[in-house]
């Protein structure tokens, strides 16, 4: 019997399985360490090491989860924190190394293990070996001297000596104290701000940075499991918009216990954006409520000095790898400047004004950095070599790690559905030195692209029609966006659009388009929504589609459905509900359906506080629209979600119910935002085609 692709898709967790991951260059260049599953349906993720001889580069197993684990617990609080990361793997999914890769700690199973590295190409693995601590450890971080291993256990900040074993705690909550952490990422930092960590050592080896967060401010939701009904609800603190956050702190801590707090204005600035213990001091950054005021601290010991304050409307956009110093000192910064977001020293723009800046990777000696010359692109440039992803074909998706003169490249393109990962030395950015095994599946189905460039705004669209289709003949259309802040669909990867091409080869025409908002336009094009998250996105889905139908009369505009997860569900709701003369089935799935439940740090950015907006909640809310439906529509929910709770959809529901509306419902019991359970992610896109199926065929 021939596998589905549903079937294949569930079972590779969306064939994230197998593909390498999580880079580290030995910064003498001739040591690379990786975690990787032993194939691409093995959930169980290993640590693997590329080591290279003098006949080339070759790699090995340096630990194998599967044969190590003793099968504790995992801490309620990782499995949160990779809830944030939407890490869908088990085994070892993070480990950490000291400056000069002589030893590596990871956790395994709420375990905390500590083994040396290698010192020269094919030298014995050294026997991983646990360290005592009871259990519970999350987040193991090794001193740069490798003499010392942080981790945090119980909402408490310990260190291990490296020699003596010996366990001690730094800080934590007093006795008493509930609903205090130190160590971990606030919720809105992790889920908002791209900011999953909460302590980081400094360069001494002998003091570390660290967030206490108080949540005691904070309200509680209540996640039930109402197929185990014996089972308690969880209390789960969530900041809904125009509530509390937590609050937030940063301290400095020595290896003597001595603890030191670093004071800023939280009234002013609440949000503890970033910290960075690199270049030539310690920097720290914070955010106004509204989004619009950051400052930027150095750190001399716990006195912390104004370096910068820069005020951005309609909000500041976070980006990974700054703000930060370099070795010289200079500030290293991405800034909105004529409709282009650049790489600033110092305030001054040195990248070329026709890329987009998305992120900082490196910034010893010679900057490198992410950026986008189109929108479908991204690319790794530096100041002083220019761009060091491979240039063959400019539409395509490069990620990368840089140490020194040698760089870790992922590539993919629209013609591609696994990616490749390889060593370059950016003197020679074309050709690699070695090339990583993917362990990924290959899809059972390979994409057929075409992009377009529609409408008035400059709006990015892929149309993929059935594998079969013959030209002059009309096909039902599925419209398959995300439509929000921070993802783009219509990207130079192959893989991105497999489930499309799926869906497509049941005899439907997908049409994928990036509205305003979504990011690789420049800051023109994102802040357009700001107080707006309703009337731009679902005008920019039909004037595309309403052109694209010119274009292609294969289109049949007089069957569209539309469906989408997360924002895309709010979108293709809000799409079913508004525009019923354009979008005749909608599938939502995990939808906002009501912005003042969700999170303070989204939902304030784009639409303010509720008392100060409460016509812009209104404009943007489903509920509100229940009254107005006229399609069918279907909303999916997983009922353990913590990032957009499961009242939002039973609150449309209701208030469909109430005004007469017929809909269907679907809940996931145990289901979280992600769906990485086979039977249920294979199931789901079996239960959408069928949807569309008896209502657009």
């Amino acid at each position: 019997m021939i596998e589905s692709f549903p079937r294949q898709k569930a079972a590779t967790r969306s064939f994230r399985l197998g593909a390498p991951r999580s880079f580290s260059l030995k910064p003498t260049g001739e040591l690379v360490l990786f975690l990787r599953n032993a194939t691409g349906r093995t959930a169980i993720t290993d640590i693997w090491l590329a080591e290279k001889f003098q006949s080339g580069w070759s790699e090995r197993c340096l630990v194998n989860s599967a044969q190590l684990s003793v099968g504790g617990d995992i801490p309620a609080e990782e499995l949160a924190r990779r809830e944030r990361m939407r890490e869908v793997t088990e085994g070892v999914t993070a480990y950490s190394t000291d400056k000069n890769f002589t030893r590596i700690t990871y956790a395994l199973d709420g375990e905390l293990y500590l083994q040396r590295l290698p010192q020269r190409a094919g030298e014995a693995i050294e026997i991983p070996q646990p360290i005592n601590t009871g259990g519970g450890c999350i987040d193991p971080r090794m001193s740069q001297d490798g003499n010392h291993i942080a981790f945090v256990q119980d909402g408490a900040l310990f260190t291990v000596d490296v020699n003596s074993r010996k366990v001690n705690r730094l800080c934590g909550p007093t006795e008493g104290e509930g609903n205090v952490s130190w160590g971990l990422a606030d919720f809105a930092a992790a889920e908002e701000l791209e900011r999953v960590r909460g302590y980081w050592w400094e360069k001494d080896s002998r003091s570390l940075l660290v967030e206490r967060v108080d949540e005691n401010a904070v309200a509680i939701a209540w996640i039930a499991d109402p197929a185990n009904p014996l089972k308690p609800a969880r209390e789960h603190r969530y900041p809904f918009a125009g509530t509390a956050n937590a609050e937030v702190s940063l301290y400095r801590v020595n290896l003597e216990g001595a603890i030191q707090e670093i004071h800023w204005n939280k009234d002013t600035h609440p949000y503890l954006v970033s910290v960075s213990t690199s270049g030539s001091a310690p920097t720290f950054c914070v955010l106004s409520r509204n989004q619009q005021n950051l400052e930027i601290f150095t750190l001399s010991g716990s006195m912390p000095t104004s370096f910068q304050t820069r005020i951005e409307k309609p909000w500041h956009t976070v980006a990974p790898g700054v703000p930060t110093l370099n070795d010289a000192g200079q500030l290293i910064e991405i800034r909105p400047l004529n409709n282009v977001f650049r790489l600033c020293v110092d305030g001054e723009a040195i990248s070329p004004a026709g890329i987009q800046v998305t992120g900082v990777l490196s910034t010893d000696g010679d900057i490198t950095y992410a950026g986008q010359s189109e929108t479908t692109n991204q690319h790794i440039y530096s100041i002083k070599q220019g761009q060091l992803s491979p240039r063959e074909k400019s539409a395509s998706l490069n990620s990368g790690v840089r140490e020194g003169d040698l760089i870790v490249l992922a590539h993919s393109d629209f013609e591609m559905t696994k990616a490749n990962y390889s060593i370059y030395n950016v003197n020679d950015p074309e050709s690699p030195q070695f090339t990583f095994a993917n362990n990924a599946e290959s899809p059972l189905v390979t994409p057929k692209i075409t992009v377009e460039t529609t409408a008035k705004n400059n709006l990015k669209s892929a149309i993929i029609w059935p594998e079969n289709h013959v030209a002059g003949t009309k096909v039902p259309v599925i419209c398959a966006p995300y439509g929000g802040p921070h993802h783009a669909r219509v990207i130079a990867s192959g893989l991105s659009f497999c489930s499309d091409q799926w869906l497509a080869n049941q005899g439907f025409a997908l049409v994928i388009t990036d509205n305003r908002g979504t990011p690789g336009h420049g800051p023109d094009f994102e802040y357009s929504i700001s107080t707006d998250l309703a009337i731009k996105v679902v005008q920019d889905q039909v004037d595309a589609l309403t052109e694209l139908g010119t274009k292609h009369p294969d289109l049949d505009l007089a069957r569209v459905g539309i469906h989408g997860w997360s924002f895309g569900g709010y979108l293709a709701a809000l799409a079913t509900i508004e525009r019923p003369d354009i979008f005749h089935a909608g599938i939502a799935g995990a939808p906002v359906t009501d912005w003042a439940l969700y999170d303070t740090a989204y939902t304030e950015r784009y639409l303010g506080l509720p008392a100060q907006n409460p016509k812009g909640y209104e404009a943007a809310s489903l509920i509100n629209r229940a009254h107005k439906l006229e399609r069918p529509l279907l909303i999916i929910h997983g009922l353990a979600d913590d990032n957009v709770l499961v009242a939002n959809s039973l609150r449309l529901s209701g208030a469909l119910l109430a005004a007469g509306k017929t809909h269907s419902l679907l809940p996931l019991s145990g289901v979280t935002h992600m769906t990485p359970q086979e039977i249920i992610a294979e199931n789901l896109m079996l239960t959408e085609l069928e949807f569309f199926q008896k209502h657009l065929q």
